[in-house]
């Protein structure tokens, strides 16, 4: 029996970060059956509070979602961590 990776996906550490912009957290995730890459960015709200702000983009550049984007603000986001 194989595993059914769909709606799942990694993200870890970017040891490749070199610049300030890049993000801290890289990965790849499957979403309804499509792999994108993952970028997480380490933040922190007005009040202090700590989040990971996400990026996710398509791996096949021609394939773009038809799902309206909301963007959140990190005032959103209760602390976690």
């Amino acid at each position: 029996m194989e595993f059914d990776n769909t709606n799942r996906g990694i993200l870890s550490k970017n040891d490749k970060k070199t610049e300030k912009k890049h993000p801290d957290f890289s990965g790849s995730i499957n979403i309804d059956g499509v792999e994108h890459w993952i970028s997480g960015w380490k933040k922190q709200s007005k009040q202090g509070n700590n989040f990971i702000s996400l990026s996710v983009r398509p791996k096949d550049p021609t394939r773009q979602s038809s799902q309206p984007t909301n963007k959140a603000k990190a005032d959103d986001f209760e602390d976690f961590f």
